[in-house]
């Protein structure tokens, strides 16, 4: 099996069919998703991150986390409690943890199938929004100057006179899928999936080669070589590597320990496009910064204007109508609970790896999964719209 990174199918995220709980009970053998990009084993020159091997790190003693009653923050706790009490068994659902925090404090934290709070889990394309976090800071920083350069102004000296610069592609494009080049995750036969990447050496010098398509900005196609050659631009650009970049910046004040990184190019460079291995709990400082508008501790990580601009909607894919868009590698969806609905950011990877964010009511979920190419990998949703925001009082 090859394990490919990136989280969202056409198939996977066919408009949710009402009573999704139900059949699930009844799953024997779960739906497959076609196309490329499934997250189905692992990636050829990809250091690190087995799904089948377990990372447990040293607990954080500084977490400062402890479970708080639902009806604290507004929350009806026998609605919230069923979430988890009515779940099928494990081996069915599929999840490996569930956490929930409303106005930054957490009510809800579950685990399973050998999964606890210090196992560290691969977040496949999830990494993806961290890579646009990390965007917004190397802009703070200045190290990066605006999303209209272009991406030939950072690695032309790298890799001189590639056909990815003719069109003058631009970061801004990258960031939004819209890269224009011959390159789509969900087709197979497309020269760029990331199938074919992963069997190069160095990732980026495959992107930089690829054959445009059409003008960059013009058409949307899940690829997962944007934010990995994105990353190598931060990386060139601070002239640091991408872990350290992220401690010093990111992870560090987060207090985020024991994140892993995978790496390519016989370790010289960083996957920043997928398969970074974290525990729950620091997904959830990721989720609980964005929903700050990128403060944490009264500090500003990340500008609230990247944070408001990476968010919001510049694109949709088109074989997604369901969804109400595409920010800097953020997705968006819109949720509706007793007749209301609710605005959801959320990153997204493979197998049910997901960071929401309800900013409306003050709410970020974390899900991680093992539904890896299933159907059932989108069903934290339906927990999410049936229990957790219908717990809100």
């Amino acid at each position: 099996m090859k394990t490919t990174q990136h989280a969202i199918l056409p198939s996977r995220l066919a408009k949710r069919a009402p009573g999704a709980l139900a059949c699930l009970l009844a799953f024997t053998v779960a739906l497959s998703a076609c196309g490329g990009g499934g997250d189905s084993g692992s990636a050829k020159n990809t250091i690190g991150n087995n799904p089948d091997t377990k990372i447990r790190v040293s607990p954080n003693p500084t977490d400062n986390w402890t479970l708080v009653p639902a009806a604290d923050v507004g929350m009806d706790g026998a609605v919230l409690a069923d979430a988890v009490a009515k779940l099928p068994d494990a081996s069915t659902h599929g999840m490996s943890s569930m956490l929930v925090l409303r106005h930054g404090k957490p009510v809800l934290e579950q685990y399973w199938n050998g999964y606890d709070k210090d196992t560290l889990h691969d977040l496949r394309s999830a990494t993806k929004s961290i890579t646009s976090l990390m965007m917004g800071v190397a802009l703070d920083q200045r190290v990066v100057g605006s999303v209209n350069d272009t991406l030939s102004s950072y690695l032309a000296p790298l890799y001189p006179n590639a056909p990815a610069y003719r069109l003058g592609l631009k970061l801004q494009d990258m960031l939004t899928m819209r890269s224009g080049l011959d390159c789509d995750d969900w087709v197979r036969s497309s020269p760029g999936n990331e199938e074919n990447m992963y069997q190069q050496t160095d990732w980026v010098s495959f992107y930089t080669k690829l054959q445009a398509l059409a003008a960059p900005g013009s058409t949307t196609r899940y690829c997962t070589g944007n934010p990995v050659t994105l990353g190598r631009v931060i990386a060139v650009a601070s002239k640091k590597p991408i872990p350290a970049f992220a401690n010093e910046f990111l992870f560090g004040p987060l207090n985020i320990q024991s994140a892993k990184w995978a790496e390519f190019d016989n370790r010289n460079q960083t996957d920043t496009g997928g398969h970074i291995q974290m525990r729950p709990r620091d997904m959830a400082k990721l989720g609980q910064l964005a929903l700050q508008n990128g403060q944490w501790n009264g500090k500003q990580l990340v500008s609230a204007a990247w944070m408001a601009e990476s968010t919001r909607q510049h694109t949709q894919f088109t074989t997604l109508p369901d969804r109400n868009g595409y920010g800097y590698f953020w997705w968006r969806s819109v949720e509706t609970v007793k007749s209301v609905s609710y605005d959801v950011i959320f990153a997204d990877g493979n197998g049910g790896q997901y960071i929401m964010i309800v900013p409306a009511l003050d709410i970020v979920a974390v899900f991680t999964g093992e539904n890896y190419n299933l159907k059932k990998a989108e069903f934290p949703f339906e927990l999410l719209d049936k229990y957790i925001l219908a717990a809100v009082k």
